[in-house]
């Protein structure tokens, strides 16, 4: 209970607006103050403890050092990423990212600098603060748009935080209801409450799932989304749609991500027209966060690591440069077809790893919008992504040619006479076993697509699929993992340890008892 306590919701409460300062919104005061109670009274105020929650999904806050691999959602993309097959981290650079890329992260568990407690104290922070928001929905004054405007997103915020938490916490859903996830608030917590058991993978889904489904009722009878940080109507079908194609729920999934498509209004673009991934305004983008001059993080940034900035004869390089994002070179070389517009997101030629020929191919997909004051803003979830959601869930249900129709909707934006005679479901034991099935192919395309967006750990988790990582991928020596079982889905390497904070503040939860394994197995 600790860290959720950690940062109480009156600490939010000074983000009146999203480009005010996140420092002094995490001074903490009683959660029982007279502020936060009249914030409460009415929709219109309470839209600035909602607005400290979403400030603080792409700002550097939540452990007490390493916060420059720490800010917010962008920044645990990357981490899922480097944990898999496609995004090769060159080199250890400054080390940012470089521990979670080698799985060796997991025993640091008793330190406050480290992800495990990082993911905890952040979701359980967002969950904390929205729970207050939600105690308040019987009273808050209104119209009854403006009050679901609210509420409605508080849910989405909870379900999409507990979500989060299993996606690290425990193994994936399907195989796994049983095991022990993570403890469930649905109260606002203050001082001396008692913390909770684990709770099942099953039972944190079922919240998942009814907190998802009461902020879509509440979000249909809402205005429109006023700022793109904002989870309105769309962003909460695609949240759904997540959750559902991880549970394997596949008509959900299906019919959720085209909700997602029709409510959003979004359009799948071109790749040229939205180069470089950092503008949020752009037609196909769904959720992101605008980034402005005093809120770009700069080193503690999505683009910092991303963006090796070669072009540019600049005396201080982003870690971009230092600890290199590549690509895959199977997946660029033998999966990619010759002529898809989006291999122009990396390059083959670029020769500036100091590995020469034996890196990967140099990432160019995310660049800042200007270097020199470190814009670029975060693209949290994009209407593609539905797209390819859709079509898989549907070639799962057997439904073939709705299943073509949905990947040509993405396709043909980035493949000039694309199609696919491909059929079945089939999938290999490891993702460089092919079988050549349509769910492959819609696979392959969403780890394209997606490549530094998503996370593709929790992709090959939810798939049950191993991975190898190799040389001749373009892999480093120090990050191929010889040794550890990366093929062998139902392991507890990508399973993250429990935070001491919360065995030390947590009357029911013991370290013997309820710790996740540190090593890959039990």
């Amino acid at each position: 209970m600790k860290t959720i306590l950690k940062y109480t919701f009156a600490g939010l409460m000074g983000c009146s607006i999203l480009t005010s300062c996140l420092d002094s919104a995490l001074d903490t005061a009683p959660t029982d103050s007279m502020a936060g109670t009249t914030l409460l009274s009415n929709a219109n105020s309470a839209m600035v403890p909602l607005n400290g929650i979403y400030r603080s999904m792409y700002t550097s806050w939540s452990p007490t050092d390493n916060t420059h691999q720490s800010f917010g959602i962008s920044s645990y993309a990357i981490m899922a990423d480097v944990m898999g097959d496609d995004m090769i981290m060159d080199a250890m650079g400054s080390g940012w990212y470089w521990y979670d890329c080698l799985y060796n992260v997991k025993s640091r568990y008793t330190s406050s600098a480290w992800r495990s407690y990082d993911i905890w104290n952040c979701y359980y922070t967002w969950i904390s603060n929205a729970n207050y928001i939600l105690a308040a929905e019987e009273t808050m004054s209104g119209s009854t748009g403006d009050v679901n405007y609210v509420i409605g997103q508080a849910y989405a915020i909870r379900a999409y935080s507990y979500f989060m938490l299993a996606q690290n916490f425990a193994r994936t859903y399907k195989g796994h209801e049983e095991d022990p996830c993570c403890p469930i608030y649905t109260e606002p917590t203050v001082a001396g409450t008692e913390g909770q058991p684990r709770s099942t993978v099953k039972k944190v889904y079922e919240l998942i799932t009814s907190d998802i489904q009461t902020a879509i009722n509440k979000l249909t009878d809402a205005p429109a989304q006023k700022h793109k940080t904002h989870i309105d109507l769309g962003v909460a079908y695609g949240i759904q749609a997540r959750i559902a194609l991880t549970m394997e729920d596949w008509n959900l999934a299906k019919t959720a991500a085209h909700n997602a498509i029709e409510a959003s209004g979004c359009a799948v673009l071109p790749v040229s027209d939205f180069l470089g991934v950092n503008d949020v305004t752009a037609a196909n983008v769904m959720w992101g966060a605008p980034i402005q001059n005093d809120q770009s993080g700069m080193y503690a940034s999505f683009f910092s690591h991303m963006d090796a900035v070669d072009e540019l004869d600049v005396s201080q390089k982003p870690y971009g440069n230092s600890a290199r994002k590549q690509i895959n070179k199977d997946l660029y070389d033998n999966i990619m077809l010759p002529n898809d517009a989006r291999k122009q997101w990396w390059d083959p030629e670029n020769g500036e790893s100091e590995r020469g020929a034996d890196a990967g191919y140099q990432q160019e997909k995310f660049k800042f919008s200007d270097y020199s004051t470190w814009l670029g803003d975060y693209v949290w979830m994009r209407v593609e992504e539905m797209y390819l959601t859709a079509a898989e869930a549907e070639c799962m249900l057997g439904e073939e040619t709705p299943a073509k129709n949905d990947l040509y909707a993405v396709m043909s934006k980035r493949v000039e006479g694309y199609t696919t005679s491909k059929t079945g479901t089939a999938l290999g034991a490891t993702s460089s076993d092919r079988t050549g099935s349509l769910r492959e192919e819609i696979i392959d395309q969403r780890r394209i697509e997606l490549w530094g967006e998503y996370g593709r750990i929790w992709d090959l988790r939810r798939l049950h699929q191993g991975f190898r990582r190799t040389a001749a991928q373009g892999w480093p020596d120090a990050a191929l993992l010889n040794n550890r079982p990366t093929n062998d889905p139902e392991c507890y390497m990508w399973v993250l340890t429990i935070p001491q904070s919360e065995f030390d503040g947590n009357v029911n939860m013991t370290l013997s008892k309820d710790q996740n394994p540190t090593g890959d197995y039990k």
